[in-house]
């Protein structure tokens, strides 16, 4: 669903050295932005939905996909209700923020963890991980198959978490990402309508070059070009006028104060902002948090009988509720919705599912990586932890990689990267009944055709510059940032485990609108384009489904 800042400080004297920073764009998602305070955030609903209530349309899930077809069922006239299993994110903590700092991450920070599972592992030798208390916090670093896949939890899902890269995909790259549709409908139409809807703009290049705290990326800029690769500026959906108040210190600190990996106080627009702040404003849209569907299955008189777990902020289910629904809109991201549905099938829910049902998942390519600077090109201490570049290297080497920041409040002299690369390899969901669970069949060793991917670019760039990578980011000794994925995508795949617009083959009513449609790989950060298709599709189902 998107790259994110990360560190830690410890209390001793080595505690600076400590600090641990990450990417910035590379997880689905944030909570607050615009010129926003954090305080002044809306709550997201009156009251939960009732045991035995009847709804017009109920979406399960509220990042991207899920808003969209909530905002658009409701300016058609339907009542929606919408279903999320992580908080609201709508009130402040002791400490008068609502979302946690990136260097001091708390019980806010992950969602049912009692430690810390940050995408940089160490830094300058140590580990950076530290025990928290359990909580339904905003990150989940859901462990499967071998691979950590990092998810937004809350109202606004993966917005709320990532770096809010707003990429479209080139459109000579779109073929492979969706065979089976339209071009120019999608860049004519849907692509437009979703950065419009989503808030999309790129950073002024005039201040990129002026400004302290993209002094990092204006390194990578120059290491890129000096080997040969286009450096391009990249849409964000953060607001690029408050963060110049940041800077120029008239405003929060936000993005200047390293805040991302566990969402963003100020200045992000997250789909709280954009999409779901619209949808309330019809007044046709509900929101119930800490909401977890747990079965979806035919009800005799039509529709859908949806058994939903109430939880409370330690993860434990304080009532059931069962409700019936005219349609359905599974939006809970790639791996939510393709567990769900993999569960539902396998134990009858839901027979007429096909055969492709968790099928097709993929990690979009993500591998990350750094690189140790001479200390002639520091990287500055003060870097936003919001990306704004990315080298561009599709073509040639199938890798396409973010100029990430490492918002450590030290010079660190490295560059680091998320790179996003083209690799073949599809993972599937499988029901495992002896253990009750879904299981994912990824395996560790497809992360070498991201690396070697990857290596097209910077191989030649430490050769050029006469560096190194860096090997303690990771683990000891290791290069590579290979365990991980921000961009889950895939598991009900559009055209195959649906029809053409996301009605779930075998049970009308039933429709996929997320990330789960698209199979695997995206060339970019994949939001724009999860959007763009629930747009799309959304447009088609009330055309024709209403």
């Amino acid at each position: 669903m998107s790259g994110n800042a990360m560190y830690n400080h410890a209390s001793d004297g080595v505690s600076r050295r400590r600090f641990i920073a990450g990417t910035s764009s590379i997880l689905g998602a944030a909570i607050l932005a615009g010129r926003a305070s954090a305080a002044q955030a809306v709550p997201a609903v009156a009251k939960p939905i009732a045991d035995a209530a009847r709804v017009p349309a109920l979406v399960i899930g509220t990042g991207y996909g899920g808003s969209v077809a909530a905002l658009r069922l409701a300016q058609a006239g339907v009542d929606v209700h919408m279903v999320e299993m992580g908080m609201a994110w709508d009130t402040p903590g002791p400490d008068g923020k609502i979302f946690a700092n990136t260097t001091k991450p708390d019980q806010r920070s992950y969602w049912l963890r009692t430690r810390t599972k940050q995408p940089l592992s160490n830094f300058l030798g140590f580990p950076i991980d530290k025990d928290i208390p359990r909580y339904t916090g905003i990150l989940d670093a859901e462990e499967m198959g071998g691979i950590i896949v990092y998810q937004g939890r809350g109202v606004g899902g993966g917005s709320l978490v990532n770096g809010g890269m707003a990429v479209t995909p080139k459109r000579e790259n779109f073929g492979a990402v969706l065979p089976s549709v339209n071009a120019d409908e999608m860049y004519g139409v849907y692509y437009p309508r979703a950065n419009s809807g989503l808030g999309v703009a790129t950073v002024d290049p005039a201040w990129f070059d002026s400004v302290d705290c993209y002094q990092y990326a204006r390194v990578g800029r120059k290491h890129a070009q000096r080997s040969g690769f286009p450096f391009v500026f990249v849409p964000d959906v953060y607001d690029w006028d408050y963060m110049k108040q940041e800077a120029a210190g008239t405003a929060p600190k936000s993005a200047l104060d390293g805040e991302i990996l566990y969402g963003n106080n100020y200045g992000k627009k997250s789909l709280q902002k954009t999409y779901l702040a619209q949808a309330r404003a019809t007044g046709r849209v509900t929101i119930s948090p800490l909401h977890k569907v747990t079965s979806v299955s035919p009800a005799s008189g039509g529709g859908y009988t949806v058994v939903i777990d109430q939880l409370n902020t330690n993860g434990d289910a304080t009532a059931t509720k069962s409700v019936t629904a005219d349609k359905v809109f599974f939006a809970a991201g790639s791996v939510g919705t393709s567990k769900l549905l993999t569960r539902l099938k396998a134990t009858g829910a839901l027979p007429g599912l096909n055969g492709e049902i968790g099928k097709g998942w993929g990690d979009n390519g993500n591998v990350m990586c750094g690189r140790a600077n001479h200390l002639w090109d520091p990287t500055g201490k003060v870097q936003s932890s919001i990306p704004c570049g990315g080298i561009d290297n599709w073509a040639a080497g199938g890798a396409f990689a973010e100029v990430a920041p490492l918002p450590t409040g030290i010079e660190t002299y490295a560059s680091f990267y998320l790179s996003i690369t083209k690799t073949p390899h599809r993972a599937e969901f499988s029901w495992n009944a002896g253990a009750g669970r879904v299981d994912l069949n990824w395996q560790t060793a497809w992360k070498q055709t991201s690396i070697d991917a990857a290596k097209t670019i910077f191989d030649k760039i430490n050769s050029k510059e006469g560096t190194i990578y860096r090997t303690d980011l990771f683990g000891t000794y290791k290069i590579w940032g290979d365990h991980l994925t921000y961009h889950p995508l895939g598991g009900a795949v559009l055209n195959k485990a649906t029809d053409n617009y996301g009605r779930l083959h075998g049970h009308a009513g039933l429709y996929v609108i997320d990330g789960a449609l698209i199979p695997g790989n995206t060339s970019v950060n994949p939001f724009v384009t999860i959007t763009a298709l629930a747009e799309r599709n959304i447009e088609k189902i009330i055309a024709t489904d209403l």
